[in-house]
C-alpha cells in the first residue's frame, strides 16, 4: 500500500482541498497521514476524516515588519526538525503540499528525507509558503510542471 502525507494549513482554503482528494486516495488504496499544526483549523478538520494526524512547529511567514518574524524563523526550523524525523518515521511515497505556512517546514523534511514533493497552487499567484516550497518539488500545480 502506498503512503502519502497531505499537508496545508492555517487556513480552511489550504485545508479543504485536502479534504476533497481524501476520499480519491483511499479509493485508490492510498495510506493518508496529515501533517499540521497542533492548534490550526487543519487540525479540527482532518480529524473529522479519521485520518492519521500528526503536528510541526511552524511560524507564519508575514511579509511585514514585526518582531514575530525574528522568533517564528526558530519555530520554522524546529517544525522542520519534526517534520524530518515524522516523514522518516512514517516513509510515504510522496508528499502533497497545499500550501499555508504550515507547509514549508513538511516539504523541507520530505526534501531531507528524498521523498518526491508535489506542490499545489490555486491562486493565481503563489503564496509565500509555496513560493518556498517550489524549488524543492518534483511537480508543481496547478501546470503539474516538472521540476
Amino acid at each position: 500500500m502506498k503512503t502519502i502525507v497531505l499537508t496545508g494549513g492555517g487556513t480552511a482554503g489550504h485545508v479543504t482541498p485536502n479534504l476533497a482528494l481524501i476520499p480519491v486516495l483511499l479509493k485508490e488504496g492510498w495510506n493518508i497521514k496529515y501533517i499540521g499544526t497542533e492548534n490550526g483549523i487543519e487540525k479540527e478538520l482532518i480529524e473529522k476524516e479519521n485520518i492519521d494526524y500528526y503536528s510541526v512547529s511552524s511560524g507564519k511567514l508575514r511579509r511585514y515588519l514585526s518582531k514575530e518574524n525574528i522568533t517564528d524563523v526558530f519555530k520554522v526550523i524546529k517544525g522542520v526538525k519534526e517534520a524530518t524525523a515524522l516523514i522518516k518515521k512514517i516513509k510515504p511515497d510522496v508528499v502533497f503540499s497545499k500550501g499555508g505556512f504550515v507547509a514549508v517546514p513538511v516539504v523541507l523534511g520530505a526534501k531531507l528525507n528524498g521523498v518526491p514533493v508535489i506542490v499545489h497552487e490555486s491562486d493565481i499567484t503563489p503564496g509565500v509558503a509555496n513560493k518556498i516550497a517550489m524549488p524543492f518539488a518534483k511537480m508543481y500545480a496547478p501546470h503539474f510542471q516538472k521540476r
